[in-house]
């Protein structure tokens, strides 16, 4: 499946480089992302001993590559590129240590992880007001959980593990957003990005990154 949806991107992309001029550029940012579905239940599962004192969020990450676009019309046009993206989920929990009321274990636990990241967007251009989506192709370099607990003040432990291997490699998703771009070639751009493969390299979690994205890119 995965090697059909690469075969089908790489046509479209040599179809569309042979039509008109290619224009480079970078863009970097910064995003907010977390993983919805069955790996929050059972993180949470795992911290059950705090009795239901547990939150759960996001995780804040960045995003940095470079793009190449290709010309369709005054208005459209075809854009890929490769980025590097750092994704996770967070975990927090407290426990009150049984006879003392008044003290009580901070519990947090944090997944991290890194994607090599190449979208393939239709992009709207009107007088500068940007309108883009299209699939996005990522693929795990590293995965690491962080765990730590404290208390009173106290740092009890803090470990590191990596996950690597238990996350699926790969995940096909869709991007889209807004921006606006500037006569001077600066953009300024903003995005939703949801996975579509399950995360787990079992894949038997219904469960998915997701996430927001603002960032700034040039044209060289």
């Amino acid at each position: 499946m995965k090697n059909k949806i690469l075969h089908v991107l790489s046509l479209f992309f040599i179809t569309s480089v042979s039509a008109q001029s290619v224009q480079y550029g970078i863009a970097a940012g910064i995003g907010s992302y977390s993983i919805k579905g069955d790996a929050t239940t059972n993180l949470k599962q795992v911290f059950d001993f705090a009795n239901g004192m547990v939150t759960t969020g996001p995780v804040m990450g960045y995003y940095a590559g470079g793009f190449a676009a290709i010309p369709l019309s005054n208005h459209l046009s075809t854009e890929t590129g490769l980025y590097y993206s750092t994704k996770g989920y967070a975990l927090q929990g407290s426990y009150t240590v049984k006879g003392i009321d008044i003290l009580s274990a901070d519990v947090n636990a944090k997944l991290q992880s890194a994607y090599i990241e190449m979208p393939l967007l239709l992009k709207a251009d009107f007088n500068g007001l940007l309108l883009f989506a299209g699939p996005q192709l990522s693929y795990l370099t590293n995965a690491a959980i962080k765990t730590s607990a404290g208390i009173a003040g106290f740092n009890l432990f803090h470990n590191s593990a990596d996950i690597t291997n238990q996350l699926n490699r790969w995940d096909i998703g869709i991007t889209g957003g807004i921006g606006y771009q500037f006569s001077n070639g600066i953009r300024i751009t903003a995005a939703y990005d949801r996975g579509l493969s399950k995360v787990d390299a079992g894949q038997q979690l219904q469960s998915h990154n997701e996430g927001f994205r603002i960032g700034m890119g040039i044209k060289l």
